[in-house]
């Protein structure tokens, strides 16, 4: 099969620019690197990021678009300028794989969506969950029914920044809840869909002097229940305590911890309740250690092959980024 020749526009401090890079390389059999591009002065902002780029062609922006042997790009710049690239790459008839949720503006966002429907291009977002090997059972097995009707959804991704990150967070509408809560809120609108009715409920701790809203959630209601996102950034323990619980009218499934670190990648823990007794202990078990980088780039790359479909539509993309905003308090 023929490779997809790629560049990557961007990196940052705070995301994932740098491990998608490294995956890319690491994907040889399907990927053939053109180079990157370091707009927005960010060779100079974060030069610890840039020995992973060392070996590779840097280019501007405009040559990578005006390069039609290259089909794909990946966008990963700083959350604010991510719109901003991808609509540039549309533009240009790339495939793209941009981080996620995107900038801060609803109009761009949705002038992307166009551009690349019109197009007929792959789009492609950085939701790191949508790979977990628990969350894609999780999908699979709702949409057969097997936890009958949905009451609730319960997301948490927790952590604990220094103050420097929590300050960086006032770029943002909603801080934490624009950041890291959206991995959240695609998974409660994936499982439940278009909410009656979101609260937001962000604030500013203070701690330490650090003046971004890092602390985030926010109310999804339904017809049969509430579902509840959490993204807390002084949290002591909190990555071991990311979580997920799908309460259906049949079984309720929880998966915890979400992602703990292990030799070569990351596992998974996940326990199922499906009996009537108050007491019932559950059935436990783990994933075996995965990438979510690796397993995130191969599915882009299997798309722009053409070889399976992207389930997360253009549709879904655009509602899940109004989403977003009306649970950031800025729609």
């Amino acid at each position: 099969m023929k490779k997809i020749k790629i560049a990557q526009i961007g990196t940052s401090a705070n995301s994932h620019g740098n491990p998608i890079f490294d995956s890319l390389q690491k994907q040889s059999d399907m990927f053939v690197i053109a180079g990157f591009a370091m707009p927005e002065n960010e060779r100079e902002k974060f030069p610890r990021n840039m020995k992973l780029f060392e070996s590779f062609r840097e280019m501007t922006v405009d040559e990578i678009l005006s390069d039609d042997s290259i089909e794909a790009v990946a966008v990963e710049t700083e959350e604010i300028y991510l719109t901003k690239y991808a609509l540039m790459a549309a533009r240009a008839g790339k495939h793209i794989h941009m981080e996620k949720p995107g900038g801060r503006e609803l109009s761009e966002f949705e002038e992307l969506i166009e551009t690349v429907r019109a197009g007929k291009t792959v789009f492609h977002t950085g939701y790191m969950y949508r790979y977990n090997p628990y969350v894609i059972d999780l999908l699979k097995r709702i949409k057969e029914g097997e936890l009958g009707d949905i009451i609730s959804v319960e997301a948490q991704m927790n952590c604990r920044h220094p103050e420097s990150v929590r300050s960086w967070l006032s770029a943002f509408p909603g801080g934490m809840m624009f950041f890291l809560g959206c991995h959240l809120i695609d998974l409660i609108y994936r499982i439940q869909g278009e909410p009656k009715n979101i609260i937001p409920l962000n604030r500013t701790t203070g701690y330490l002097g650090a003046s971004g809203e890092d602390f985030g959630m926010a109310i999804f209601e339904y017809d049969r229940g509430v579902s509840f996102a959490k993204t807390c950034a002084v949290e002591r323990g909190g990555f071991a305590r990311r979580q997920l619980v799908v309460t259906g009218t049949e079984r309720t499934f929880e998966i915890k911890p979400f992602e703990m670190s292990a030799p070569g990648g990351i596992w998974t823990g996940k326990i199922e309740f499906f009996s009537d007794a108050w007491a019932d202990s559950g059935v436990y078990t783990e994933t075996a250690v995965f990438d979510r980088y690796d397993a995130m780039m191969n599915g882009f790359g299997r798309m722009v092959r053409g070889e399976i479909e992207n389930p997360y539509t253009y549709d879904y993309e655009l509602g899940l980024y109004r989403t977003v905003l009306r649970a950031c308090n800025a729609l």
